[in-house]
């Protein structure tokens, strides 16, 4: 099957999804986050199939989220360890580590993020590092940015027309609520 390429769309989302938008590279990611770094283990953890393990690190050395170091001459082997923008994607692991942990783990949690420190469980979150204020959707948007051509700028106005009209439909049910007799 033929990958359709992202690389060229004015979306920062596509053109990550075209790094690392195959299950099997984010799983590959998700080891080496974890630490692993040598071949046999990356296989032996995800059960992937040999050649297929060998396109995606092929891919993700080619994309620039991981680098492939020799560790034996003879035979050759070799590990595969982050590069900067590999251990960039953590914030995104997480992130699925906490939306799967809320909507699909009927049997429990498996794996949790923990402070180290106090050894407490903790969630992560999106935080304004100029505020200090916690990413949310009443007060935060996505919008064109400085980049974004016509096309761009004209569905991000869709989208703040739209994101309008669904709050205005909200405080008029709340209204309406509020407005019933007890």
């Amino acid at each position: 099957m033929q990958k359709t390429d992202l690389s060229g769309m004015p979306c920062p989302i596509a053109r990550s999804l075209d790094k690392v938008g195959e299950w099997w590279s984010i799983l590959i990611l998700r080891e080496c986050t974890y630490g692993e770094t040598r071949f046999d283990a990356i296989q032996k953890n995800l059960g992937i199939a040999p050649n297929m393990l060998t396109r995606r690190l092929n891919d993700l050395v080619e994309s620039g989220l991981l680098e492939r170091r020799q560790y034996c001459e003879k035979p050759p082997r070799y590990e595969y360890v982050l590069t900067d923008t590999g251990r960039d994607f953590r914030p995104v692991l997480l992130a699925l580590l906490a939306w799967g942990n809320k909507h699909f783990t009927p049997e429990g949690r498996a794996i949790v993020l923990q402070d180290l420190v106090s050894g407490e469980e903790v969630l992560p979150v999106l935080m304004d590092p100029a505020t200090g204020l916690v990413i949310d959707r009443m007060r935060h948007a996505v919008v064109a940015g400085p980049a974004a051509k016509e096309s761009t700028r004209n569905r991000m106005k869709r989208s703040a027309e739209l994101r309008a009209a669904a709050e205005a439909a909200a405080a008029a049910l709340i209204n309406a609520a509020a407005a019933q007799p007890a």
